[in-house]
Parts: C-alpha cells; structure tokens; sequence
C-alpha cells in the first residue's frame, strides 16, 4: 500500500476512473472514501499540535541543534523537518510530489514516472566516511510504494532497454548509513541512462566532482534532473522522447547537475553541467558541458538555487562573477 503523503493523489485518481462493473466501481468509491478518511486523520493531527510537529519550542536550539546528539532538543519528527531544511535551504524547484528520503528530496513526475530533480547536502564528513559494512552491494533496485501504483516504475521496465538504471542522487555520496544508500536505488531516483560513455563515464567523473567540492569547500549542495529539450526536424521544433517498458518510462535526452559551494570568504561557487543522454568521447573533459544556470531553468521550466541571488555567486563556473557583491 502506497504511503500516506500520496494519499491525495490516490483519492484523486479513484475519482476519476470510469469502470464497467458496479463492483469495481463500488470498491474504487470505497477506497475513495478510505483514502479521504486517512488524509482527514493526517489533517487532524497535524492542526492539533501545529507547534511541535514544525518547530520546537526554542527556535534557535533548532536551528543549531545537532542532529547526532543523543541529547538533542529534536524529536524524531523535528530532526527530519530540520535535516529536509538543510537539503533544501536554497530553495525547492517544484513544491509537487515533493518526497523525503533519509538524506535527499526529490519532486516525482507522474508523467515521466522518473524523478523530476533530487536536491542533495553533501559534506566532506559524509563522502570519505568508509565502513565495510555499508556498500551499494547490499542494495537492491526496486519500485517505490510511496508512488501511486499506476504513476511507477519497476525493474522489468529497464530490462533489455539498451539503457543504465542511472542514479540522480549518487550512491556514493549517501555512505552515512546503510539505509540512507540504500534509499538512492529506489527507482523514484532513477532514469533511463546511457551505460557506455555516461552512466560509467563521464557521469560518473561529475558525481565525483561534486564530492570532490564538497571536500574543497566543506559541503556543497546538489541538484539534478532530466532534461526533455527540443530538435530541429526539418526546420520544425520537437520536442521528442523515448519511453521504455510497459509503464513508459520516459528517457530524458538530456541530464543537468548544478551545484553550489559556501566560500570560505563570503559568497558561494557555482557550477552547472548539461550533458546529452548519449555515448560521449573518452577525450572530452566534464568541463566541455558547463553551462549558464539560466540555459538549465529554460529548459528545465522552473529556477534553480531560488534563494541564492546572482550577485552573492563570487565565481560561476570556475570565472570570478561581475556582479559579485561582498
């Protein structure tokens, strides 16, 4: 059974399905009716302790409470909505079928059944944390039950496509725990990507770019996604995609990585990457697909790093920013 923070869409889809038998249509009325009642229960508890469900008595304690101390002013559900304000802290893309996971946040596309961006928090503490007993062997590709069954996607969907389950939220860069690499290999993570020459390549070298900044810089946040950008056909604009298996798994034709540094004397670093969904040559450096952060909104439909004004980026893409204001 899907989880709770879909129920809305659940109650949705029932209402629109149009079904010959009056049974189905009987059992799909009823499941409308659990759903609402199960959303109307979540409504209730959350307006009857609105204070300590967001915040805890003490804003500042929050603000600076640390996550791994046992001791902490933070309950369980604080430590979450805390931990969910350090990944997003510049900003959400989209606010819809936003999902949280133990280490990242993602916005899922029903359309594309494939996640529409994943933001990440990476800190040098957590990308050179080793431990033999926590490694993408022990984990397993598999459906999201959080997604409403029809809008999933499944292992046999990818099975004999010709492309890579391609993770947005990189396994490497989730070795705190078991639980939280294990959650990067959730398919609500993952898109259709070309093997050769990108998922083992030259993607690859970018998820070791941005661990290597969160090194350089002390953390960095990560945001990726697809791109589904237009060609020219004939002097005509199309937009065109594949979709592979039976729950049409859209293949993006292109990927984005952006990503944002502190500096250490004030301001941030900024680095955006836009690389095409295909086999790319050996000799070409990451550094060929570097882009403007504007071409990435424009093809992405929605803004990037919100928060962050342009003039508080002291270098962008490597170049000292003009507009650079201390």
């Amino acid at each position: 059974m899907f989880k709770v923070r879909n129920l809305l869409s659940a109650a949705s889809i029932g209402g629109l399905l149009v079904l010959s038998s009056a049974e189905s249509r009987q059992s799909v009325i009823n499941n409308f009716k659990a759903n609402l009642s199960g959303l109307q229960s979540l409504i209730n508890v959350y307006y009857s302790h609105p204070t300590p469900f967001l915040f805890p008595a003490n804003a500042k304690s929050f603000a600076n409470a640390d996550l791994n101390d046992e001791h902490s002013v933070l309950d369980e559900r604080q430590k979450r909505l805390h931990k969910r304000a350090i990944i997003m802290k510049h900003g959400y893309p989209t606010m819809d079928n936003v999902m949280q996971y133990e280490d990242h946040v993602l916005a899922y596309s029903n359309i594309h059944k494939a996640p529409l961006w994943v933001c990440e928090h990476l800190t040098h503490e957590n990308v050179d944390k080793s431990s033999e007993s926590i490694s993408r062997e022990h984990s397993k590709f598999r459906s999201d039950e959080s997604v409403f069954p029809a809008f999933r996607s499944h292992n046999k969907d990818y099975l004999h496509s010709g492309y890579d389950r391609g993770h947005l939220a990189a396994a490497a860069n989730h070795r705190q725990s078991q639980s939280a690499m294990d959650d990067t290999f959730f398919l609500s993570n993952i898109c259709p990507q070309t093997g050769k020459g990108l998922n083992r390549s030259k993607w690859n070298e970018l998820e070791k770019r941005a661990r290597a900044l969160a090194r350089k810089h002390t953390s960095v946040h990560v945001l990726t996604g697809p791109l589904y950008l237009p060609t020219v056909i004939n002097n005509e604009k199309y937009v065109k995609y594949k979709l592979i298996g039976d729950n049409n798994v859209a293949v993006p034709t292109h990927f984005y990585k952006a990503m944002v540094a502190p500096s250490r004397s004030g301001g941030y670093h900024l680095e955006c990457y836009v690389m095409p969904n295909e086999e790319i040559r050996d000799d070409l450096p990451i550094s060929s697909f570097l882009v403007p952060k504007f071409s990435i909104e424009k093809g992405a439909g929605y803004f990037i790093f919100e928060f962050i004004a342009d003039s508080q980026y002291r270098t962008i893409n490597g170049r000292p920013n003009s507009d650079y204001i201390s």
